[in-house]
């Protein structure tokens, strides 16, 4: 029982996270503060949710528990300021905020989403730290899933992630869309992230198995997601376009059996066409 609980806290959590940390970015306008209140959310469901049952909506009940989590923070930020002698009208503005934090992470989420994903995919990152936090953020897969799929250790994931937060805090990345001038080249860098990951699982660079299926099916959510959130973007739905028709291939360039092979040879000849077969 405990086992099924916990397959359906990791399947809310893979759906529900990027728009809770979405949320809470807009509000702290921090993303790493952001992940750590909404980690802090799937804590306390994976402490209760057992004993309790999974509520009838799991997704709101992570988004008030959050909320709860951010009002603290506010609050002890706060306190903190006035115990220093430093509260002014700075900090007069966030006491007015944390009674409209609820309405405010209420709103709309789809703009939200779409600025974490440009924040995911900022320029001022290297780009395997763009591909991590953008797995991480937006995909939902926890740093494991990530090392795994990569085949490089789970420390080196971590610190990734973390850098990438920290670059983004020290930078002051603004937690917004970018404008009509640079529009164009942000999406381009976001859209050559999803399609890197989705060529990492379709023609692995490491290890000896052709393929990683698992890091495609990733792509194509990441990619879905972007059409849903820029819907007039025509290079968005040409490279949903593009990985959906790569996918649909897949079964056919490792053959029948297992779809992470190594190689493809004829029952007859013994012949490896592994460096033929071309899509």
């Amino acid at each position: 029982m405990d086992t099924d609980i916990h397959r359906t806290i990791d399947a809310v959590w893979r759906i529900e996270s990027p728009r809770l940390i979405a949320g809470l970015a807009r509000i702290v306008r921090d993303v790493g503060l952001a992940e750590d209140l909404a980690q802090d959310a799937l804590v306390a469901a994976l402490e209760q949710w057992p004993q309790l049952g999974v509520p009838d909506n799991p997704g709101a009940w992570l988004m008030a528990t959050a909320k709860h989590r951010a009002i603290d923070h506010f609050r002890r930020n706060t306190l903190l300021e006035r115990k220093h002698g430093e509260l002014g009208r700075e900090l007069g503005a966030k006491e007015r905020a944390v009674p409209d934090l609820d309405s405010a992470l209420d709103d709309d989420f789809g703009d939200d989403l779409l600025r974490l994903v440009f924040i995911s995919c900022h320029p001022v990152l290297a780009t395997e730290a763009q591909v991590a936090l953008t797995l991480r953020l937006i995909g939902g897969l926890k740093t494991e899933e990530i090392a795994r799929a990569f085949l490089v250790p789970e420390p080196t994931i971590a610190q990734r992630v973390v850098r990438a937060k920290c670059t983004l805090a020290e930078k002051q990345v603004p937690f917004e869309v970018p404008r009509r001038a640079e529009l164009a080249a942000r999406l381009s860098s976001v859209l050559g992230v999803i399609y890197l990951i989705f060529n990492e699982g379709y023609s692995a660079t490491a290890g000896e198995d052709w393929m990683r299926p698992a890091l495609c099916e990733d792509a194509l959510r990441l990619g879905r997601i972007l059409a849903g959130l820029a819907p007039q973007e025509p290079e968005v739905h040409g490279l949903v376009a593009l990985m959906e028709i790569q996918a649909s291939r897949s079964r056919a360039r490792v053959g029948r059996g297992n779809p992470s092979c190594s190689s493809l040879k004829t029952a007859h000849t013994g012949t490896n066409f592994s460096s033929v077969v071309v899509w």
